[in-house]
């Protein structure tokens, strides 16, 4: 026998024992039921999933329900459960149910089938260099001096400081400054914020928004319209192949030139992160650098 290996005899001769103080008789035989149909991999898997279904029985059945699989292993029961049922941590209420939704898996799967694969959202992919170029490059081909600043500023804007949307439209000259050893976008409307515009863009921004004054950096006069930026983007459509613009590409390019210059690959290779969830978690006990600290660290400091 294998190491580790508490055999199938053995642990169907464990579930056949089990029976704890602690627990009803009901509550246990229905826990010795269902785990024997679950087939559990070894003495240990086997406890887990004993106590957990035990518990369930133990909540369930003084609530008058009858102590079947069909019933006490229905998701809805498992879910009401793990929120409702006393006593527990948050812990013991995650792992209570994630065995509890593996016995109702092997037992009654016809009450939990597959869950159908939806689609995820990608991330767009970001502009490389040469095609950044080429769209600023299309942008100083207008025919317009007005044209040519609004066009240049939107690329700025979303490649340089990554901003989109209602964001992207509302900045008004003004709104872009020399400030803190570099040049900063303050952002208004629903998430208010400061941006440390990328070095290579902020003298073709810095124009725009000299330009601009008042005004809009990307045209109009009102921000809540949502085709102000659409005569720009045509605009600078076609020529040395490049496709229609797209804002959210433009943002997924300044996306990974900060990740590239904060060497984010790099930590989380070292750290073993892959979910961007825990970095979330993490970053919910840390305070955001101060305006000086993030110009320098996100690379828009001035050349001196």
């Amino acid at each position: 026998m294998p190491p580790g290996d508490d055999g199938a005899d053995l642990v169907a001769g464990y579930i056949a024992r089990w029976r704890p103080s602690s627990v009803s008789p009901p509550a246990a035989a229905f826990a010795r039921q269902v785990v024997r149909a679950a087939c559990p991999g070894g003495r240990e898997r086997a406890k887990n999933l004993l106590w957990a279904a035990a518990r369930l029985a133990g909540y369930a059945v003084p609530l008058g329900l009858d102590p079947v699989p069909e019933v006490l292993l229905h998701p809805s029961v498992i879910e009401r459960f793990a929120r409702c049922a006393p006593g527990l941590s948050g812990v013991a209420r995650r792992t209570l149910r994630t065995n509890l939704r593996f016995l109702a898996r092997q037992v009654v799967p016809q009450l939990a089938p597959a869950d159908a694969p939806l689609p995820r959202e990608r991330a767009k992919a970001p502009y490389s260099p040469a095609e950044i170029a080429g769209y600023l490059a299309l942008a100083d081909a207008q025919p317009t001096l007005s044209r040519r600043m609004r066009a240049g500023g939107l690329v700025c804007l979303g490649a340089g400081a990554g901003l989109i949307r209602a964001d992207l439209r509302a900045v008004h000259g003004i709104d872009v400054t020399c400030r803190s050893g570099g040049v900063i976008v303050t952002v208004r409307g629903a998430r208010p914020r400061v941006v440390p515009v990328l070095a290579r863009h902020q003298d073709r921004l810095l124009a725009a928004a000299a330009f601009a004054g008042t005004g809009l950096i990307c045209g109009g006069t009102d921000p809540g319209r949502r085709n102000i930026t659409t005569p720009l983007i045509r605009s600078l459509a076609g020529g040395a192949g490049l496709p229609r613009l797209d804002t959210s590409r433009l943002r997924a390019t300044w996306l990974a030139d900060v990740a590239d210059l904060l060497g984010l690959a790099t930590f989380m290779a070292a750290a073993g992160i892959t979910c961007s969830q825990r970095l979330g978690d993490l970053l919910a006990s840390l305070e955001p650098a101060a305006e000086q600290d993030a110009v320098r660290l996100l690379g828009a400091a001035r050349p001196s």
